[in-house]
């Protein structure tokens, strides 16, 4: 996973180019913006920084929990070191920090911690006490301080903006063929392999179940789905249940894989599971037998497609 840095643990007076925003998913709206981050700052010998907030603004302010994201801050780190990204940089978000005025943040921030020589932001970026100031003033600042600022044009950031919604919307409703598309890579679960109730034992499918800790994290829609996942250097591919396990009476909601042709043991390990394909959607069955007959046909099912997967 990513290295996550906190502002106040970042030391280092290199000019740096900057950009800001929540980047969740860092989809394929995002990527050309952190690509042209990445890429002017090689070319003005400036480090590319995205400034993130976390908790999520709304969470504090508007007390609402009930924002899922699509990556956990761990996730969107590891996306961004692999696009080449120098330093993704949590600001942690409180009451308090919210009152700074627009100059105070772009002094105490930006130009005291950062030593920004450019920023690229959005037309329609809005930052500051009670988000009261716009690119208008952060021009006005740079200015000012010693900073350039670009522009991201509108048409870009409306092609974030409804991405974003758009790959929520999907993963809720189990279509992860649109969520990917709009991604660019497999939408991912991370979390630490712990002991289940050994159902899947019993059922001859094993099962590794995730604890995923990080309670803001978007669950798809429950079912069942075709995932793969690095383990010792090695890609195994298998199936994954999310839900409720209703045939056995299942009373909390449970994130558990199958791996094919695995046999070693991961307890304690932690891993990124890939979703590739929705199977089905979650079922309680009559008995048991139906439900190991079915899960007989989730293998063929995921096989199959595994299959057309390594051939592409």
């Amino acid at each position: 996973m990513g290295k996550v840095i906190k502002i106040e643990k970042y030391k280092s007076s290199v000019p740096t180019i900057v950009t800001i925003g929540t980047f969740d998913g860092v989809h394929v709206g995002h990527q050309k913006i952190v690509n042209r981050l990445i890429s002017l700052g090689k070319e003005e010998q400036l480090k590319s920084i995205i400034l993130t907030f976390f908790p999520h603004p709304r969470m504090v302010l508007q007390k609402d929990s009930s924002i899922k994201l699509i990556n956990t801050i761990h996730e969107r780190s590891a996306i961004l070191d692999k696009l080449g990204l120098d330093y993704l940089l949590i600001k942690k978000f409180t009451t308090e920090f919210s009152r700074l005025s627009a100059e105070e943040f772009v002094k105490q921030i930006l130009v005291d911690i950062l030593n920004v020589k450019k920023v690229i932001i959005g037309y329609d970026h809005r930052f500051g006490r009670n988000r009261n100031a716009d690119i208008n003033d952060l021009i006005k600042y740079g200015k000012e301080f010693g900073f350039e600022v670009e522009q991201i044009s509108a048409e870009d950031i409306n092609n974030v903006a409804v991405s974003s919604t758009k790959i929520r919307k999907a993963l809720s409703e189990g279509n992860i063929k649109i969520a990917n598309r709009y991604l660019g890579y497999p939408f991912m679960l991370s979390g630490t392999i712990v002991q289940g109730k050994g159902i899947g034992k019993q059922l001859d499918y094993p099962t590794a179940n995730i604890n995923i800790e990080e309670t803001y994290k978007l669950i798809p829609k429950y079912g069942s789905y075709v995932v793969k996942s690095i383990i010792n250097n090695e890609t195994v591919f298998g199936m994954m249940n999310i839900g409720m396990n209703p045939t056995v009476s299942g009373d909390s909601e449970s994130v558990e894989v199958h791996f094919f042709n695995f046999e070693k043991s991961i307890y304690g390990e932690n891993l990124q599971i890939d979703i590739l394909e929705r199977i089905r959607d979650e079922q309680k069955f009559q008995s048991i037998e139906d439900l190991k007959h079915q899960l007989k046909k989730d293998k063929l099912f995921s096989l199959n497609f595994i299959n057309n997967y390594n051939a592409e």
